[in-house]
């Protein structure tokens, strides 16, 4: 079995990550996409069994994936972000979900630092469930199952069969020929490659596993960028899986729900509220080339 771990400035969030796994069990690659804060060097010293590959410069999470997944010598693949932190028997017990053959892709139950349960499991993508997020509906959607996010509603004492699990960890098969869809800088290409997975099998979410997930650790220094990034990657997902009308639809959502989070900065001046004002409006205005270098680019 191959772990692949992608890093970018997470030195410390790493070296908990790797710490996690016994590199003498299971192959481990890293693919550093470029860091500056001495992540590279850290593995290099002091996980000298880690196949460690330098990337010169950022390829998204998307496309340093596909790096180690053409190195990856094992059949069974696990994709863990580098602030996921493995808890005990948590890989052999997705490992024997893999075992069913009629299963294309499974995932853990992610907690917070603080132990409490992560959503981690979502729906299918769809339009109306953008226009929910978007407009704070969703919170209300997700008490009567109707959310994009489904976590809460599954049993917690057996293994569930849902339309996508989290890319912060799971597993599928190499052989399966599916991989990252590299026009995805950051976030929504494991929405849009559990898509492409179900097609294989079936895609299943087992609680029995467990990982903390330091949520956001690559992307909170820039908090706009984070958002405006997830927004791109839904307009890309719709693009390619429904067309350009819907991706167009999708696009105008997101400046809704920008603007409906800007408004409030504008006529209440207090610290949190200015601050919200600033990203969003960083949000509404946000022109793809800035958000993602590789767009319209496949390897």
């Amino acid at each position: 079995m191959s772990v692949i771990i992608v890093s970018y400035n997470t030195q410390e969030k790493l070296r908990k990550c790797l710490s996690c796994l016994d590199s003498s069990v299971c192959e481990v690659i890293v693919v550093d996409n470029a860091s500056s804060d001495g992540s590279a060097e850290m593995v290099e010293r002091e996980f000298p069994l880690v196949n460690l590959v330098r990337q010169e410069s950022n390829l998204g999470f998307g496309g340093a994936n596909n790096i180690g997944l053409d190195l990856a010598s094992s059949d069974l693949i696990l994709f863990l972000n580098s602030d996921a932190y493995v808890q005990g028997d948590a890989i052999s017990v997705l490992c024997s979900v893999m075992e069913d053959t009629s299963v294309a892709a499974c995932g853990p139950k992610l907690l917070n630092m603080d132990g409490s349960l992560q959503e981690s499991v979502a729906g299918r993508l769809t339009l109306s469930k953008v226009f929910l997020e978007q407009t704070y509906l969703d919170v209300i959607a997700r008490k009567v199952g109707k959310g994009y996010w489904r976590t809460i509603r599954l049993p917690m004492d057996r293994k569930s069969d849902v339309d996508q699990v989290m890319g912060a960890c799971f597993m599928m098969r190499k052989s399966s020929g599916e991989r990252f869809d590299e026009r995805f800088f950051l976030y929504c290409e494991d929405t849009d490659l559990c898509a492409r997975l179900v097609r294989h099998g079936r895609i299943v979410y087992q609680p029995a596993a467990s990982v903390v997930h330091e949520l956001g650790s690559s992307s909170s220094q820039n908090r706009w960028l984070a958002v405006a990034r997830y927004n791109l990657g839904k307009e890309l997902y719709f693009r390619i899986h429904h067309g350009a009308v819907a991706s167009t639809i999708c696009w105008c959502l997101n400046r809704l729900g920008a603007f409906l989070r800007l408004v409030p900065g504008i006529f209440v001046v207090t610290k949190n509220l200015r601050e919200k004002k600033q990203i969003f409006a960083k949000v509404l205005f946000a022109r793809s080339s800035e958000l993602n270098p590789r767009l319209g680019k496949r390897k």
